[in-house]
């Protein structure tokens, strides 16, 4: 072979492997597949603190706990931001009496913005006022008015903020289309969390509340309604997960009255099974024909729930793959990966994990270091569990039947968004601060 061939050839192997590393997208608050699993190929590193590791850093304004995804070069993240500015009595919104509320509306306006930071620098690229308002309802106190995560297909950024509006914007931060689907009213007033489902060419939303909870698909192109489902439930936060499963393809949304299936071309419902807490919040995960599906508030249920299934099954006798009712999750969301269910009970440090093909524990209860509480939910990348608790302490496991303690790392930052990989580096959203943290491992 001679020189120049030989040099040719490098190059294009360097060049592949830039456009590899390139295309470690993280275009949704679970990945690509909602699961939290990573690519095979990324190599995140497992240790880091305020001083190690830290590839960069930025102060993000006003407050939000929206999970970032990363598309390229860009990382979005989505926050809301109070002004200075005081409303003026008849620019208040009107208070339905017809609600118990344990919070109150504030009484200025807020901006709802879209922000993208160049991945490698951490410098602004440009940001977006989506709307400014006055909100209706207060929002709990670990809770706030952007924790709807985006999502993008790598054509369009979805944003919602719920009640303040729906968008679309082009890669460049241009607006391209926006949808009012009406003010949500969440229990207790607690606040909102919707975040966008993309499947093809549509765009799902899942707006359980108090009265009139309904999952809508829009045209990702338009943001025209193609269909509108009612939703026998109550507020519940959770985000839906899309799945093809033989000729069709099921949007799965928990719930408290049910765990629902839906045909995703029509919006008819394929199965439906009850079984879950109040406050169902945790996102379903699907894997080899199977939804898997949790809640842990006030009680704890897990349920593996054939994707044949057809019709009403009931409380799942004899109908589920199996049940299991201890150690489930809260807010955060479970982890599926090699076969194990990862999940910690409530929002407490106590780690358990199932076989998902028996439901079987193989670790009930396990106390992971140095954590307290979690609202974000466990994510994995290259054999690895990162658990990232409420305090910013992140604990590392190895995979495994017996998962192995391999780090504990600290940042002096309250942190709820899950955390996101994009080949070697690990974005983290802070309430201060948007981390961008690679190294050595």
């Amino acid at each position: 072979m001679n020189q120049s061939i030989a040099l040719g050839l490098t190059m294009s192997l360097m060049i592949v492997l830039a456009r590899a590393e390139n295309v470690e997208h993280w275009p949704a608050w679970r990945g690509a597949n909602g699961d939290g699993v990573a690519p095979a190929h990324a190599r995140p590193p497992i240790k880091w603190d305020e001083k190690t590791n830290i590839k960069w850093k930025v102060e993000l304004p006003g407050k939000g706990s929206a999970t970032p995804v990363v598309w390229d070069d860009q990382v979005f993240v989505l926050t809301a931001t109070p002004t200075k500015r005081e409303a003026k009595p008849e620019e208040l919104p009107a208070r339905d009496t017809r609600f118990e509320t344990k919070t109150e509306a504030p009484k200025r306006f807020y901006q709802f913005e879209v922000l993208s930071f160049d991945r490698t620098t951490g410098k602004v690229k440009w940001r977006q006022i989506a709307n400014e308002a006055v909100p209706h309802e207060g929002h709990h106190p670990t809770h706030s008015y952007a924790a709807g995560s985006p999502a993008t297909d790598g054509k369009r950024l979805y944003v919602s903020f719920g009640s303040f509006g729906t968008y679309a914007y082009d890669l460049t931060g241009k607006l391209l289309w926006k949808r009012d689907l009406g003010r949500l009213h969440t229990r207790l007033g607690w606040g909102e969390a919707v975040t966008p489902v993309v499947y093809g060419d549509s765009v799902i939303l899942n707006l359980d509340q108090e009265t009139d909870s309904r999952l809508v698909a829009l045209d990702a192109a338009t943001g025209n309604i193609r269909w509108e489902v009612k939703r026998d439930e109550k507020t519940s936060w959770n985000t839906p997960i899309v799945v093809k499963h033989g000729d069709s393809v099921q949007i799965i949304v928990n719930g408290t009255n049910r765990v629902r299936s839906y045909d995703l071309a029509t919006g008819k419902p394929i199965w439906e099974v009850s079984g879950m807490t109040t406050n169902a919040i945790p996102s379903p995960l699907t894997h080899g024909g199977f939804a898997y599906v949790t809640s842990g508030y006030r009680g704890a249920a897990a349920l593996a729930i054939p994707l044949d299934s057809k019709g009403d099954l009931g409380d799942g006798t004899g109908k589920v793959a199996w049940k299991y009712s201890k150690g489930t999750p809260y807010v955060p969301s479970p982890l599926l990966l090699n076969g194990r269910l990862y999940m910690t009970k409530g929002n407490t440090q106590l780690l358990t994990v199932l076989d998902a093909k028996s439901g079987k524990p193989i670790l009930e209860d396990e106390r992971l270091p140095k954590a307290t509480s979690f609202y974000a939910s466990p994510a994995a990348a290259n054999g690895h569990v990162y658990l990232v608790d409420r305090n910013g302490t992140t604990v590392v496991l190895k995979d495994g039947d017996k998962p192995l303690v391999v780090s504990v790392n600290s940042l002096n930052d309250p942190i709820d968004a899950s955390p996101v990989f994009s080949g070697k580096t690990l974005f983290l959203r802070g309430e201060k601060y948007l981390y961008a943290i690679a190294g050595s491992n």
